[in-house]
């Protein structure tokens, strides 16, 4: 019972060994990712269109939930860019944003992910997220990341932005090139220069002026913080709200409410969709990060775990007045070299959060929004890896055409429309190349045990005795095409009177396959040919062994394909074929 309830509340695994020390690593953490996180959180809130307090609220309860579940000891939770830019393109439509009507739809948004992910991890298909390829969620990032960036500018520049796509964002910006206020770009400009200059620079300097690698690494972290302080007090002193920059405004003070969300049936489901992706997206990318650091330190995590606790941080949003949230990269790696070692870092950060709240919300009114604009545009800098296109063609031309599309579709239709049809292309692709499984006619390798391809290596064949790979399970997708290869097997090969099955690399074989076996080992007993399993793998013979297949097939089931071919080979001769 103690396992079991341990498996459902992780945070029992680890606290029982709980020390001081702990504490105090698990402290100075949380001190770090908090001067980091109130500018993103912030920043991130405008990215969705929702007012500053919002990205406030969202970092704080959820972070507690995820505490009580998770598995990671470092995951930082909260609001991120890609959720923030897919939250921004799924309201939209609803309402206008900044409007109560917009906040209700955001707070619905979050509560029916975190049902969703719930639900998910309670049937633990924590697998589904499997069918989101490499290349395709890194088109999606990247293509994000300039959709982010895109957003940003017309804050850069003063003027206002807009737009679902990269065409429409680009068609505003041209449009209203002549409101540039000049006072705007001076503090978005410059703060982006300075947290690029940062990023670029600042810790290889530190670093040759005698700081430790650690300090100077959160050094140039904390430069967005440096970046607010600095232009919140600028703006404060010149007064510059008068000049035409966009300040944060007034900011409430207080804790978030608990309450529930908007009832109304139409909103969820019309965000269901949204839902649904944003809920995939968020879970691919926190359990990508969770597993990454956990390796560092060589521990593990439970991915349907985190889908609860991911499920449970988002309700939490819900119904405390923030936005949808997920595990974020960049906090989390700084959270893992700051020290953080158990979730309590994360709780602790949930604390600094509200106290952020309820004793700086005066200062961060004078904020300007060029400044959060800037860090958005370096923090998602990052997300953007255009050589990894080239990288991915180079090495399969699918793959990367997958990728490519999926980038032009997510920068001109928006992220809905790029993200469905990654998924589908991520299906296709994996259909695709399962239903035409490869396979290859092999050899022994003279004086070996060894089998490899004929038209690879010098081998020993016989004419009589044909040794087929297969390399790649059988399903309904592919049965047919393995009776193809058997059949144009037979008619290029006419003194066969054996023909081997090598199945070292058949995992299943299911319903459909079966019937495929079962006709091809009908149609060359037809032929006067025999059928022959090798290197079956136990629980596939266990399931054949529950059918007549065995009892029907005409030939024999070999341990190994040496121990067929011992059996069966008549007249070897050595083919000389290199490739």
């Amino acid at each position: 019972m103690s396992d079991r309830l341990a498996r459902f509340l992780p945070i029992l695994n680890w606290l029982k060994d709980y020390r001081g020390d702990t504490f105090v690593s698990d402290a100075l953490a949380a001190v770090i990712v908090t001067l980091m996180l109130v500018p993103q959180a912030l920043a991130y809130a405008l990215l969705a269109g929702l007012p500053p307090e919002v990205g406030l609220y969202a970092s704080m309860i959820p972070l507690v939930a995820y505490a009580l579940l998770g598995t990671s000891a470092t995951l930082a939770v909260g609001p991120v860019a890609v959720a923030s830019l897919m939250t921004a393109s799924a309201l939209g439509g609803i309402a206008e944003a900044g409007t109560p009507e917009y906040v209700g739809a955001a707070l619905v948004l979050a509560s029916l992910s975190g049902l969703m992910l719930f639900a998910m991890g309670l049937l633990r298909l924590g697998f589904l997220a499997n069918f989101l390829s490499h290349p395709v969620i890194s088109g999606f990032v990247t293509a994000s990341g300039i959709l982010i960036a895109g957003s940003q500018l017309g804050h850069i520049l003063g003027i206002q932005g807009g737009g679902h796509n990269l065409l429409e964002m680009v068609e505003g910006l041209w449009q209203q090139l002549g409101g540039i206020n000049p006072v705007t770009l001076l503090i978005g400009g410059g703060a982006l220069v300075f947290l690029y200059l940062s990023r670029k620079f600042l810790k290889r300097g530190l670093t040759g002026i005698g700081f430790s690698e650690r300090l100077a690494d959160l050094t140039t972290k904390a430069a967005p913080v440096t970046a607010v302080i600095v232009t919140t007090a600028a703006a404060w002193y010149f007064d510059l709200g008068t000049a035409g920059v966009n300040l944060v405004g007034e900011v409430p003070s207080g804790l978030p409410d608990i309450s529930l969300p908007s009832m109304d049936p139409d909103i969820w489901t019309t965000l269901i969709p949204a839902a649904i992706l944003i809920s995939l997206v968020g879970f691919v990318e926190s359990v990508s990060v969770a597993q990454t650091l956990a390796a560092k330190r060589r521990q593990r995590i439970d991915p349907d775990s985190e889908l609860i606790a991911l499920g449970l941080a988002n309700v939490a949003a819900g119904v405390s007045g923030g936005s949808p949230v997920s595990g974020g990269f960049s906090r989390s790696v700084v959270n893992f070299e700051a020290g953080a070692q158990t979730p309590i870092a994360g709780a602790l950060t949930a604390v600094g959060i509200a106290v952020a709240t309820l004793t700086l919300t005066g200062l961060l009114a004078f904020l300007p929004k060029a400044t959060l604009a800037a860090t958005i545009i370096i923090a998602v800098s990052t997300l953007i890896d255009l050589p990894a296109i080239k990288r991915t063609l180079a090495y399969s031309k699918a793959d990367g055409a997958a990728m490519l599309a999926t980038i032009i579709l997510t920068l001109v239709q928006g992220v809905e429309a790029g993200i469905i049809v990654g998924v589908a292309l991520s299906i296709g692709l994996y259909l695709y190349r399962t239903s035409r499984p490869h396979s290859a006619v092999v050899g022994r390798i003279p004086g070996t045990e060894h089998f490899r391809n004929v038209q690879r290596h010098k081998v020993e064949i016989d004419d009589s005795t044909v040794v087929l790979r297969v390399d790649e399970s059988l399903y309904f997708a592919n049965a047919r095409y393995l009776e193809e290869t058997v059949l144009e097997l037979v008619s290029d090969n006419p003194e066969m009177k054996n023909l081997v099955l090598a199945c070292q690399a058949v995992n299943e074989i299911d319903a459909s396959a079966l019937e495929s076996l079962e006709a091809i080992n009908s149609r060359l007993e037809d032929a006067g040919i025999r059928l022959h399993l090798a290197e079956v793998k136990g629980p596939v013979m266990d399931r054949l062994q529950r059918t007549h297949f065995c009892e029907e097939l005409t030939g024999q089931i070999f341990l190994s394909t040496y121990d067929a071919w011992k059996a069966l080979a008549k007249k070897p001769t050595i083919l000389f074929k290199t490739n």
